[in-house]
């Protein structure tokens, strides 16, 4: 599996409402050939132990070790989480952040993630003040070498820009709900492209279904002997983004895979984008 930079595969695993099968279909995930993992905290959607449990069968069945492995995990506020928490609901977010991370790097088995990522700032309207305190409380989880790369996630446009204005660092990762419709996020991708952020598009199948039952994405799919998920995924790349599957069929896993090796004329691409709503 390809990287870019030497460092982020070029398609990541979601974890997320997985439950029991969590351990055996990222232990799929990774026979198949996926090298980034993502999962978060937040029990209410993830079993991020779970995780950990297939990722160290992986590692004993010798198919890859730590160090061949991207993995990304989050930070939850306590809006996002269950009654389950993985941090003391009374401490200050700061600690909270500590807490959680500490928690996800036990369930991993490991000393680092990869990617650490809020998940989701704390209103819809802006970044606030909770944010930055979160903000700068994963720099220093960063900087102590418990996380290599920061993110966010389930942001606007006008939270990456209030951001920016607060903090002198730009997150390395954007995550998103992408959607056809709203134009593929086209305004929050642009931003990231500017600033040179990854932009993690998830959801790619599943917030548009329409895309893949449309006779574009159908005839571009026959045209290339493709399926049309694969063509959603390889238009995702072919417009800057690193793209998310949830899958959980090993055909499928396989097929998402060999969508890395699918380039789109830039007609197809343009015809796809323009889908939008």
């Amino acid at each position: 599996m390809a990287m870019l930079a030497g460092t982020v595969p070029e398609f990541l695993y979601g974890t997320a409402w997985k439950e029991e099968r969590t351990a055996g279909l990222v232990e799929l995930a990774v026979r198949a050939g996926f090298r980034g993992i993502d999962t978060a905290n937040q029990r209410r959607h993830y079993f991020e132990a779970g995780v950990g449990e297939g990722l160290a069968a992986a590692y004993r069945a010798g198919i890859v070790t730590r160090d061949d492995l991207f993995l990304q995990t989050k930070f939850t506020y306590r809006r996002g989480q269950d009654d389950r928490l993985p941090y003391d609901p009374g401490a200050r977010v700061a600690v909270q952040v500590e807490q959680s991370l500490a928690g996800s790097l036990e369930h991993l088995g490991t000393d680092h993630v990869d990617s650490f990522v809020l998940h989701g700032p704390a209103s819809g309207y802006g970044w606030t003040d909770a944010d930055a305190e979160v903000w700068e409380a994963m720099q220093r989880e960063r900087d102590a070498g418990r996380a290599r790369l920061l993110g966010v996630s389930n942001v606007s446009l006008r939270h990456l820009e209030q951001m920016i204005e607060v903090h002198s660092e730009a997150p390395a990762f954007v995550q998103n709900r992408c959607y056809a419709r709203l134009g593929w996020d086209r305004e929050v991708r642009l931003f990231c492209r500017e600033r040179k952020i990854v932009y993690q598009g998830f959801s790619l199948l599943t917030a548009n279904v329409e895309v893949l039952r449309h006779p574009v994405a159908s005839g571009i799919a026959a045209r290339a002997n493709a399926t049309p998920a694969q063509v959603v995924f390889a238009f995702a790349r072919a417009v800057g983004m690193l793209p998310l599957t949830g899958t959980s069929r090993a055909k499928h896993m396989r097929e998402d895979l060999a969508s890395c090796e699918l380039k789109l004329e830039p007609e197809a691409v343009g015809a796809i984008e323009s889908l939008a709503g």
